[in-house]
């Protein structure tokens, strides 16, 4: 039985992104695969500082972070992992910093500098990131997101063999807009759009979820 691990790069907990994961983590348990959800916001840790430990010629800490903190067991939990599935809002076009810095950990240690550029992590998984972002699809093309997408994308299978991706527009940001400073956007459209398509999103989330979970097996 194999192992899916989500990691939620959002402050919130029970919303878009969350939401998003927690059905991605069902569509993998519906493949037999056991799970978990890891909220990174509720974790102290730093992003990579550069130590280089990781790429120390005969170090102790080769091909793994030296830094020790809240992250580190995470780290560890995802190297035994069947598959792995990343969720994030997008803030000012990219990714949250929590998930950034998470990124840097994840990633710098297994990467190699040679020419075959090759990685050091033992073995080909799985894996998937799920955005999130409340501009609609033209506002995602006119700020370029589908370069952000392609690059970590890129970085992911680099790494770790294969990665998908899931981007859902046009959220829900607030409960009640007027509450809040929004006159750009109409709540009437927003509250049918979350009624009407992010069921849809979802159910795309569990699907996903057990296409991860089944390549992993």
């Amino acid at each position: 039985m194999g192992r899916v691990i989500a990691i939620n790069g959002s402050p919130r907990k029970t919303w878009n992104t969350a939401t998003l994961l927690e059905n991605a983590l069902k569509g993998a348990e519906s493949a037999g695969a056991k799970t978990e959800l890891v909220h990174l916001y509720d974790l102290e840790y730093k992003g990579c500082t550069s130590c280089f430990a990781c790429k120390l010629k005969d170090g102790k800490s080769y091909g793994i972070c030296a830094t020790n903190d809240d992250l580190t067991p995470i780290l560890q939990r995802i190297a035994e992992a069947n598959a792995f599935i990343l969720g994030s809002p997008v803030y000012l076009g990219t990714a949250t910093g929590e998930m950034r810095s998470f990124l840097e950990r994840l990633v710098f240690p297994y990467l190699v500098y040679d020419r075959e550029h090759s990685s050091l992590f033992p073995k080909k998984i799985s894996t998937a990131f799920i955005y999130t972002m409340g501009a609609d699809e033209k506002g995602a093309k006119e700020m370029g997101f589908d370069v952000q997408i392609r690059l970590t994308e890129l970085v992911l299978k680099w790494i770790f063999g294969a990665s998908e991706t899931l981007l859902v527009t046009d959220t829900l940001q607030f409960d009640d807009y007027a509450k809040y400073v929004s006159s750009a956007v109409d709540p009437a459209e927003k509250a049918q759009r979350h009624r009407e398509v992010f069921p849809e999103d979802c159910r795309k989330a569990y699907d996903l979820g057990m296409r991860i979970a089944q390549a992993g097996r």
